[in-house]
């Protein structure tokens, strides 16, 4: 597909003023005149990434006889009907035909099931034009467009913010982080990374909070998800295990039997016998040695180990890539959605009394419970809890629900984790909802660091308010105590607030206010009365219930795996001590580190290191390289444009089904439940498949060697 040729230099939004941008790019606050739309998509292109055409049956046939073990056997095949054995000749032949026939169906069958994962449905975009707010499909956005974001909303192109309200996205596509990032319009220094970018938003992120409007600078191939596709286009591709050893078999099998043709040659010419006839007989006895039915034996092996694996949720692209998974001897995992839920959950909580929960359960559902850290939860501590998720549903934008027998969920990450909280408590948030009347919202903004809903229930005015554990106790002189309110300790609950943070969890501080005097009609901050503080609450993307026992199984399987995500050290750290992965903070290496490391140094270190953490998508191809050098077969998982180049350079590339069209196209193999448990699944497939290879070849490469030792001993001895 054309996307036309940018012919403007990029450039750097993000530290430049939005009216400097409105210069640049000759557009303003009400957007581009109808005018020069056409204009513009003449010169920029569409807003899409080159697609690569649907691969054709043709090609995939072609494709079939691009190995070295069919060269040789073309070969003898080509020998033998130069010769007049033409049966010889048309059994190789037909042997090959087979193989491609049985190959061909299989792949076809392979890239459909791939394609059914793709995104088919178009993005719209809501912009601005001439003034008014229209429609547009997202592949007609230019340079210069206004373009409006709301919560739910796929980001369109790369965009520089000029008006936010309390607004978040997810950006873990492009940076592995799996907190929604908030963002404003403040400018940022030359120079600055695309994850410390906070006045723009980039094509493939999502919104989650709060709204905004911004301006096209980048489109298409020139957006960060289209350099990123550009160097999976121009990365080099790994061969698989399986590739590597037929060629290595391929050239040992040629030296053999040219070795032992050679012998006969030498011998029968010794002998006094014309050379024609040697000629012939040689030819006879390469056509005979060289294990033709191979190729098609190992294509039968492989398409039934592609059908097992398609059962247990492994789509393999590629049948050369059956067996690559079970030949590896290192996993580098992505951390969010694999080896995680990639749902922000509570799992502790801190009720001042002393009252320290654990909370059971995985994700945005209400399957779970809340119960004591040791012991049994005390009247008192059941009583605060309730306080805190009544609190904390209160002073709260997002949705959780079931609808059509599914959980379904809308707004923000920690506001829906709360609203699991009060499922698991036995509280239906909209009952808690329906009961009081909001007066007035204090919206979360991170400059503000915290949340406020002002409220009135049954004759009495209420406040909710929740945030950043220092920014909510400037709110409080009072916190719950075991008789009643007591003044509030500040050092004693950040101590335990640093405590949890230590242990990787995400902490936000709960407090509220009750009372009979009435607040001002039209509240804000400065009208916030002394509140008391109800308690901590700690979030973490928790890890798949089922992968501990996973990587167990890895691990006495004799492979290695290992964490590598763009989020932070602290937390990755966490996660990787729950499944088993690192044991220390010496066994995780920081982008910050690879940044000052030479490819020697990292290859030296990789051994002893299980967690990589903050890295970006060239770091993480890095890891991957220095791992191959260091002599492993590497399997690579991921879902994101930034997991892309590594997917492209491991062995094999195993993408997850709900991933990024860009990783779906990259990977060898694509695991439909994004879970890493059937990717162990795949592995073990690939190792029964790896086996019956292994049977194939020795019966006959056995026949062959027979035939090559008896020829040449009849020989010896006249």
């Amino acid at each position: 597909m054309n996307t036309g040729e940018n012919t403007r230099d990029s450039i750097a939004a993000y530290s430049k003023t939005v009216d400097d941008i409105f210069r640049e790019l000759e557009t303003s606050r009400q957007g581009l005149a109808g005018g020069i739309i056409q204009e513009r998509l003449e010169k920029y292109g569409k807003n899409v990434l080159p697609s690569k055409e649907p691969k054709t049956i043709l090609s995939i046939f072609i494709h079939q006889f691009l190995s070295p073990l069919i060269y040789v056997l073309l070969a003898a095949a080509a020998v033998s009907f130069f010769i007049g054995e033409f049966k010889d000749a048309a059994f190789i032949f037909g042997v090959l035909l087979l193989n491609a026939i049985i190959g061909t169906i299989q792949e076809s069958k392979a890239e459909k099931r791939a394609a059914a994962l793709q995104n088919l449905v178009r993005v719209k975009a809501r912009v601005r034009r001439d003034g008014e707010e229209n429609e547009i499909d997202s592949e007609d956005i230019v340079p210069g467009d206004i373009v409006l974001l709301e919560p739910g909303v796929k980001v369109p192109a790369d965009l520089r913010l000029m008006e936010t309200r309390n607004f978040s996205v997810d950006e873990s596509l492009l940076t592995g982080e799996s907190l929604s990032v908030q963002k404003d319009t403040q400018l940022c220094p030359p120079g600055s990374p695309v994850n410390e970018q906070k006045n723009m938003v980039f094509a493939g992120s999502v919104a989650t909070t709060g709204s905004s409007a911004g301006i096209a600078v980048e489109t298409g191939m020139n957006t960060q998800i289209g350099i990123i596709a550009g160097a999976v286009t121009l990365g080099e591709t790994t061969k698989t295990p399986l590739i590597i050893r037929m060629e290595k078999f391929s050239k040992q099998i040629s030296v053999i039997v040219l070795f032992f043709c050679s012998l006969v040659v030498a011998i029968k010419m010794a002998q006094g016998t014309p050379f024609n006839e040697v000629f012939l007989i040689a030819v006879a006895l390469a056509v005979a040695a060289i294990p033709e039915g191979l190729p098609v034996a190992l294509t039968v092996a492989l398409s039934i180990a592609t059908s097992r694996m398609a059962k247990r949720n492994v789509i393999v692209r590629k049948l050369n890539a059956v067996e690559s998974l079970g030949s590896c001897t290192y996993i580098a995992s992505d951390k969010t959605g694999t080896l995680t839920v990639n749902q922000q959950t509570a799992k502790v909580l801190y009720l001042p009394p002393g009252c320290s929960c654990r909370v059971t359960g995985e994700g945005y559902n209400g399957e779970g419970s809340i119960l004591a850290e040791e012991g049994t939860l005390s009247g008192r501590c059941r009583e605060l809890l309730g306080q805190l998720i009544k609190s904390a549903v209160i002073c709260n934008e997002g949705k959780l629900g079931i609808e059509s027998g599914k959980w379904k969920y809308f707004g923000d990450q920690v506001d829906v984790g709360l609203l699991a909280l009060a499922y698991k408590h036995g509280v239906v948030p909209e009952q808690i909802r329906k009961a009081i009347n909001r007066t007035e919202e204090i919206p979360y903004e991170s400059e503000r660091r915290f949340g406020a809903v002002f409220y009135k229930e049954q004759g009495t005015s209420g406040v909710a308010l929740k945030g950043a554990v220092e920014t909510v106790l400037e709110f409080c002189d009072r916190m719950a105590g075991e008789d009643g309110a007591v003044p509030v300790d500040k050092q004693m609950i950040i101590a335990k607030a640093d405590e949890l943070s230590g242990s990787g969890y995400r902490i936000i501080a709960v407090a509220s206010s009750n009372t009979r005097e009435e607040l001002p009609e039209m509240p804000g901050a400065k009208d916030i009365p002394p509140l008391t503080l109800l308690g901590l609450v700690g979030f973490i993307d928790p890890p798949r219930p089922e992968v501990k026992d996973a990587i167990r199984e890895c691990k006495n399987a004799g492979i290695t795996v290992a964490m590598v995500t763009g989020d932070h050290p602290v937390t990755a750290l966490a996660v990787a001590k729950q499944l088993g992965i690192a044991d220390s903070a010496a066994e995780v290496l920081t982008g910050k580190e690879l940044e000052t490391m030479t490819s020697e140094e990292l290859t030296r270190r990789l051994e002893n290191i299980k967690v990589f953490a903050r890295v970006t998508p060239l770091q993480k191809y890095s890891i991957v390289e220095g791992l191959i050098n260091s002599g492993h077969f590497v399997a690579v998982t991921g879902d994101g444009v930034n997991d892309a180049p590594a997917l492209k350079k491991a062995h094999i590339g195993v993408a997850m089904g709900s991933g990024t069209d860009v990783a779906k196209e990259t990977a060898s193999m694509i695991v439909t439940d994004d879970n890493f448990v059937s990717i162990v699944s795949g592995v073990e497939e690939g190792r029964f498949a790896y086996d019956n290879v292994r049977k194939v070849i020795y019966l006959l490469t056995s026949t062959g060697g027979a035939e090559l030792f008896l020829f040449a001993l009849t020989l010896a001895f006249g």
